[in-house]
């Protein structure tokens, strides 16, 4: 055996990690776990959605079937529903892109902005589930899955916290990575960016707002035919359901507004983040609008923020384009 083998098996012999220790390693591993998690789930809740199923625990909850209650008023009860779900599943996935971007490219160097923006954002994605408990009903499948995959990302978070380079404060969200006119283009662009950011958390938190309080909106009811004594009257637990899916529906909104946000805000001007940016805001917005034309919902008071906020975002990122890819 040759002197490079022997060492090369010295090396190996000596690794006295741990099996577990060396999975999840700087704590990385496991933030981008929860990103490709939260993608797996929304495509989860998209395919449900898509095939008209509601999960066995809504069965049990509310005695009846999809089908069942699909039979009521046109089934649009159902479509509504699954119009909430549908977005749902978009921002899990928008999120979960934006996570795995986070984990591997600015953490990866040590910034401190990606560990606190992970942080915050994941702080108000897993709290939204207690804004479920406001109107009695506890999702299962949604606890089971919360308490697997919180302690995930909290390990990673304490892991990863010690590779970050000085400062690691909670201010380093407050700087700016990239200093451009913002009559410029690129200025024009990120300011596009930011803007559709904030409007998602706005809506986010309206929605989620509504989802604890009133539940509907006056369109809502409009599209389904009826009134929440109406909803009552067909089954007395289906407008926790609805509420339920509702305060989920604004906390991912939320979330995945305060994660672009932050990403542009104090990401560099890269080809990557451009590219994270791009996939999630088509799978949030193609999801969230296009799910109300699959089930003719289209009050034009109800849509316009979706298509005002695509549009803008759209606009930023072809602003944004050549500048960020001439970075790399």
């Amino acid at each position: 055996m040759g002197s490079q083998g022997v060492e090369a098996m010295l090396e190996t012999v000596g690794d006295d990690r741990g099996f577990f220790e060396a999975l999840y390693g700087d704590g990385r591993p496991l933030l981008a776990f929860t990103g490709l998690s939260l993608v797996l789930c929304g495509g989860f809740a998209l395919f449900l959605s898509a095939t008209g199923q509601f999960l066995p625990h809504d069965v049990q909850f509310l005695g009846m079937t999809a089908s069942q209650l699909c039979a009521v008023q046109g089934c649009r009860v159902v479509h509504f529903m699954f119009h909430d779900r549908t977005a749902f599943g978009g921002a899990l996935i928008a999120v979960g892109i934006l996570y795995l971007w986070l984990s591997e490219f600015p953490l990866r160097r040590g910034e401190a902005w990606a560990w606190w923006l992970l942080l915050v954002s994941g702080a108000l994605g897993f709290g939204s589930f207690l804004a479920y408990l406001g109107y009695g009903y506890l999702d299962s499948w949604h606890g089971v899955a919360t308490l697997l995959l919180l302690p995930v990302f909290v390990l990673g978070l304490v892991r990863s916290f010690r590779t970050l380079r000085q400062p690691r404060d909670l201010r380093c969200l407050l700087r700016q990575a990239v200093s451009v006119p913002w009559t410029s283009s690129f200025g024009i662009g990120r300011t596009l960016l930011l803007v559709t950011a904030l409007g998602m958390i706005a809506g986010g938190l309206t929605i989620l707002l509504v989802g604890t309080t009133h539940v509907f909106v006056p369109q809502d009811l409009m599209y389904m035919g009826l009134t929440p004594a109406n909803l009552q009257a067909i089954n007395p637990r289906l407008v926790s359901l609805i509420a339920h899916d509702r305060a989920g529906f604004g906390g991912g909104i939320c979330a995945c507004g305060v994660t672009v946000l932050f990403s542009v805000w104090c990401g560099p001007a890269c080809r990557s983040l451009w590219q994270a940016l791009c996939c999630s805001g088509f799978a949030g917005f193609t999801t969230a609008i296009g799910v109300h034309f699959a089930i003719g919902y289209l009050n034009p008071t109800h849509l316009a923020p979706a298509f005002v906020g695509a549009a803008l975002f759209l606009a930023g990122l072809l602003l944004c384009f050549k500048p960020m890819h001439s970075h790399t």
